[in-house]
């Protein structure tokens, strides 16, 4: 299994979680964070003052898919999130190594075997 953390444009976060539901993905986790990458500072006014704005407002996405959905799953991000703009986000993928899920102590694949499943039966 993988986690992949996805940080995205807030105006895209919504998109990508009905793709996703619809390529069979079920469990995600949504984060509002601040972050600095290639986007530079910019500045705003507010009631008459000129503030830096260092960060940039973003959305956190977490999912752990099976192995084998992976680069389905990237494609599907890039398809939806890329604009190819500065600033449309990165995807971060690391190895899970156990999930237990807490309401019946399933371990490892059967965890996300729904989704697993569920592709079986689209093919």
């Amino acid at each position: 299994m993988k986690k992949l953390e996805v940080v995205v444009k807030q105006d895209v976060a919504l998109q990508l979680r009905s793709a996703l539901m619809a390529q069979g993905v079920t469990g995600m986790m949504f984060t509002n964070v601040m972050g600095a990458g290639s986007q530079r500072a910019y500045t705003q006014l507010y009631r008459g003052k000129a503030y830096d704005i260092l960060l940039m407002p973003k959305v956190k996405i977490e999912v752990v898919v099976a192995d084998e959905m992976v680069e389905e799953v990237v494609e599907q991000i890039l398809s939806v999130a890329s604009s190819g703009q500065v600033g449309d986000g990165k995807i971060f993928i690391s190895p899970v190594e156990e999930v237990i899920r807490i309401r019946d102590g399933r371990r490892g694949n059967a965890v996300v075997q729904k989704e697993i499943k569920q592709r079986e039966e689209e093919r």
